[in-house]
């Protein structure tokens, strides 16, 4: 691998400055200019859409003290990054403090356990409510009784809304208020749930088993995250589908947001296993960067560290449950085993995100590493640096990846995750054996407009190790 680490996760926040303690114990705060100059200097040298900002182009001032002029007539870094964004970038981002996500990379984050989806009644009126998606083991929600299928529609007494939700979401605590959801009307039932968060790291492995469905050995992964510090539990989870001799399996990406790379590799190559250093993906940098860092990504035999040998299947088709929560490296899985075996896609239109970002700190180029990171704030940036397309060349898939037995959750009747009756499960297993049991279809799909993982600092992360 060349020198990158790649990642693409969505986080906002809003500071203009931090400070650190140097070796004198001195304070030292970064100016906003400096901060400026810092993402400047890192979207003008890797940037994917460096293109569409003329200001970003190598020859657009003809005097340094012009450039400066104008990085400096932003007040804050949060305008002026979004000002060189580019119309098409929908993904690309700025945080205030990395080192909220180097604990959340080491497996360290805030948590109550109550995996959730938020989605507006369906009377137009702009209220929400929740349904619980999961529940994490050896967590607050866990010790509370919530179960997959729960409804809330207050937090601490105040109705969720589309206006409202981010900030009552936010504290450390916070009570919910359970109501029930028949399909058309939100109706409270006057019980409530208080929760506590906590550090926590969630193993992304919620369900692996073998289903013996009409005498035929079929399994099952729910993967909600591509976190590498997980990669020998996956190729164990790999080595019982091997060892009960699976025909088929289905992978349940539909809550799953992306991560790491070199881990979407693995299971690809966990899948098959006959691809062996054929191309899995390819990058496309902007045009200063391509030459020096563009690669092939390749399926593999074994890991890239330790020389774990991979537990393959050599399957010729898997079954991918999806939703337009899935993401990012869960995209990069489907799309770039396309070319090679059957991906049947079951359940929803993915988000469209085909592009990795880069993790700059405010350090020289080309490197942008932590290790010379000015210390004067904790300003890091997350620009989309390259796109990645499967070994037939497609990219580009801005609307997403569209599912071949299309099937939306029904809220009213959500089934229980890895049960054989569980709708979407379902459906896969329905196109699978040879007798199909009927399936609901008979409701009217919400929209669906935010989860509990897009307030992680790993939401939609795409990392690539070196």
């Amino acid at each position: 691998m060349k020198k990158k680490l790649i990642l693409f996760l969505l986080l906002t926040s809003v500071l203009f400055t931090s400070c650190f303690k140097d070796k004198d114990d001195t304070d030292q705060v970064a100016s906003v200019l400096e901060i400026n100059d810092f993402i400047y200097r890192g979207l003008n040298f890797f940037y994917l859409y460096k293109e569409d900002t003329p200001e970003l182009a190598n020859n657009a001032f003809s005097t340094e003290d012009e450039k400066i002029a104008f990085i400096n007539s932003y007040s804050s870094p949060e305008a002026f990054f979004e000002y060189l964004r580019s119309p098409q970038d929908r993904f690309s981002l700025l945080v205030d403090n990395y080192i909220e996500l180097e604990d959340a990379l080491n497996g360290i984050s805030l948590n109550n356990g109550m995996d959730f989806g938020l989605v507006l009644y369906p009377d137009g009126s702009g209220n929400v409510f929740g349904y619980v998606r999961l529940v994490l083991p050896g967590t607050s929600a866990q010790t509370e009784g919530l179960v997959r299928g729960n409804i809330f529609n207050t937090i601490d007494g105040q109705q969720i809304t589309e206006n409202n939700f981010s900030e009552l979401l936010a504290p450390n605590d916070y009570t919910i208020g359970l109501a029930t959801f028949d399909g058309t009307t939100v109706t409270p039932n006057n019980e409530s749930v208080q929760l506590t968060k906590a550090q926590y790291s969630e193993n992304p492995i919620f369900i692996a088993r073998t289903l013996n469905v009409s005498n035929q050995n079929i399994g099952y992964l729910m993967y909600n995250a591509f976190t590498s510090e997980f990669d020998s539990q996956l190729n164990a989870a790999f080595a019982q589908f091997q060892a009960d001799g699976i025909t088929d399996l289905i992978l349940d990406l539909r809550y799953n947001g992306g991560g790491s790379v070199r881990t979407a590799t693995y299971l690809a190559s966990m899948i098959t296993g006959q691809y062996t250093d054929q191309i899995f993906y390819s990058e496309q940098w902007n045009d200063d960067r391509q030459s020096e860092y563009a690669e092939n990504g390749q399926f593999v035999n074994s890991f890239i560290s330790g020389g774990e040998g991979i537990n393959s299947l050599n399957l010729n088709k898997v079954y991918v449950i999806t939703t337009k929560r899935t993401a990012s490296a869960s995209e990069l899985v489907i799309n770039g085993l396309d070319p090679y075996i059957t991906v049947k896609q079951v359940g929803g239109t993915t988000t469209g995100k085909f592009q990795a970002s880069f993790l700059l700190y405010d350090a020289p180029a080309p490197n942008f590493s932590r290790s010379q990171a000015n210390e004067g704030h904790t300003y890091a940036m997350l620009p989309l640096v390259f796109k990645t397309a499967n070994a037939s060349g497609f990219t580009d898939f801005v609307d997403g990846l569209v599912p071949e037995i299309p099937l939306s959750e029904d809220y009213s009747n959500l089934g229980i995750l890895g049960d054989i009756d569980e709708p979407l499960l379902a459906a896969a297993l329905n196109d699978i054996l040879p007798s199909p049991n009927p399936l609901r279809t008979n409701f009217t799909p919400l929209k669906e407009i935010s989860e509990a993982r897009a307030g992680s600092p790993l939401y939609q992360v795409m990392l690539i190790n070196r």
